[in-house]
């Protein structure tokens, strides 16, 4: 069957919405309830689909439904349409000026609160026909939007694990997780051993995050495990005024906190040989086709967040 035959004169785009929704929360009922309305509805509109393929898209499995082979052909058809269509209607009505445009950027909480705004005034002094707009999520909410095409680039923190299928991913930059303290907690010196570190009280990120992540597997590469962690955050700025305020120490990365510690509100806790490297990546969808603004922005980013990036060969063609 012509699939886009079958997509201009049969189906319609919220027909594919609502089957890559159901899809994702893998539940009839749930993506009924998230669009408000009534599940029958839903249904019709996945039999339509499975009518008009000839196949059948999903079995049950319990409560859940899960696609079948040709269901998950299917997907990728339908998230192909649909993430395109987000980003043509993005750009439709953008100026015509080759120059002039938008772009939009999904980065996580302390790439967007302490990097990414000093790097975005300077490109848009150069560029100022173009607006950036900047959201703000954790990492899997970051290449959830590019992979979707609800933003065209991501910058972030990744977890090993991290699921980047269909997406690209390049290393920009890496920074260290610093161990920090307020200026006068009596509890601890200048320095640590990783042995104190499994008993000193902590402050740290929840443990469904990837900052959490990372840290925990960093430090189970020395084979540190923290017994006291007392307070935990989904916001550096909230886990700097609690260690501020003495509720214990904190690992953060360093450009979080290099205001703090110049200043002498926060001070750095020096570790014997013990390194927490952290990479920061830029992530957009493969085989994107980006304007002339969206351009000028990612090499932008590669040019300031890591020059090395910038040799010949490595840019997606627009």
């Amino acid at each position: 069957m012509n699939m886009q035959r079958l997509y201009a004169s049969q189906t319609t785009l919220h027909k594919l919405e609502i089957f890559c929704l159901v899809c994702q929360l893998q539940s009839v009922t749930r993506a009924a309830e998230k669009i408000g309305v009534a599940q029958p509805v839903v249904s019709s509109h996945l039999r339509f689909l499975e009518e008009k393929l000839g196949v059948r898209l999903f079995v049950k499995q319990g409560r859940r439904i899960t696609l079948t082979e040709a269901g998950e052909r299917a997907l990728n058809w339908a998230m192909e349409i649909v993430t395109r269509t987000r980003e043509f209607e993005r750009e439709i009505g953008e100026p015509s000026n080759d120059l002039a445009g938008s772009a939009t950027l999904a980065a996580s909480m302390t790439v967007a609160s302490y990097t990414l705004p000093s790097t975005l005034a300077s490109f848009s002094q150069v560029n100022p026909l173009t607006t950036v707009t900047v959201t703000i999520s954790n990492p899997q909410g970051v290449t959830d939007a590019v992979r979707s095409g609800d933003c065209d680039l991501g910058v972030t923190i990744l977890d090993p694990r991290h699921d980047i299928d269909g997406l690209v991913t390049e290393r920009l930059w890496e920074e260290q997780l610093v161990l920090v303290a307020a200026p006068d907690y009596a509890k601890i010196g200048a320095t640590m051993t990783p042995a104190e570190l499994e008993s000193v009280p902590f402050v740290s990120a929840p443990r469904n995050q990837v900052r959490r992540e990372l840290e925990e597997d960093a430090l189970r590469a020395y084979g540190i495990t923290r017994q006291d962690i007392r307070l935990e955050f989904g916001h550096p700025e909230a886990i700097k005024q609690a260690v501020r305020s003495h509720a214990g120490v904190a690992f953060v990365m360093e450009t979080s906190v290099k205001e703090e510690l110049e200043s002498g509100r926060l001070r750095h806790i020096r570790l014997d040989n013990v390194s927490l490297p952290v990479p920061t990546f830029l992530v957009y969808r493969r085989n994107k086709s980006f304007s002339r603004p969206q351009m000028l922005l990612l090499d932008f980013l590669r040019n300031r967040l890591n020059p090395a990036l910038t040799r010949p060969g490595n840019s997606p063609v627009p």
